[in-house]
């Protein structure tokens, strides 16, 4: 079952990864945005501690979503979830080549591997924090709670994401999240539980 806002707007994932399939390539133009917030968070995470300001997010997303479109016919799976794994391989691909850039030992081949593993805590992170306002009845008839998670946040205010990118999914203690937010200790944590509960709002919305 899947949710039922989404099936009225013609983005269900199943049906247009089927379409996809079969050569339609409208559908699978439809299917691969679905996943641009969900990249965009995640990339976000991952160029903020190594590159910090040196490339664009929007150069990098839109590249990491032409090379899905092109060697979609490589991509084996059936679900949502084997193609959010994929999808996330090649963005760590795309990833570790522009971090080789800023580097002098470009050749290290652990460098992907470690991307794709950050990748994939990011993401469990997020099925971690969507979890925490959904039901089990709920979460069972939903999407992959990660992208869920991402589209919310790409709809918070910046001060909002950004304070929740860095507690949740940098690790940052509030000191140090106040230090980036040119903010108090103490504002900070009176934006991170409003950043929580527009969170929680808009998913309530939107994805409950």
């Amino acid at each position: 079952m899947i949710d039922s806002r989404i099936d009225r707007e013609g983005n269900d994932p199943e049906t247009l990864l089927y379409r996809a399939r079969q050569g339609d390539a409208e559908a699978l133009s439809r299917l691969l945005e679905l996943y641009r917030s969900y990249l965009r968070l995640f990339s976000r995470v991952q160029v903020d501690r190594c590159l910090q300001s040196k490339t664009d997010l929007s150069d990098l997303i839109q590249e990491t979503m032409f090379i899905a479109h092109r060697s979609f016919h490589e991509f084996r799976g059936d679900t949502e979830r084997e193609l959010v794994a994929w999808l996330r391989q090649i963005l760590a691909s795309r990833l570790a080549h522009l971090i080789r850039r800023y580097q002098t030992q470009r050749r290290d081949v652990r460098l992907e591997m470690e991307l794709g593993e950050g990748l994939d805590r990011s993401s469990l992170v997020a099925r971690q924090l969507a979890s925490s306002y959904s039901s089990p009845s709920r979460r069972a008839a939903r999407r992959q709670e990660a992208v869920l998670l991402a589209d919310a946040i790409a709809e918070l205010s910046e001060e909002h994401r950004e304070v929740l990118i860095l507690h949740h999914f940098q690790h940052l203690p509030f000191n140090e999240v106040a230090t980036r937010l040119a903010r108090t200790e103490d504002a900070t944590k009176k934006i991170w539980v409003r950043a929580l509960l527009a969170l929680k709002d808009h998913i309530e919305q939107h994805f409950g």
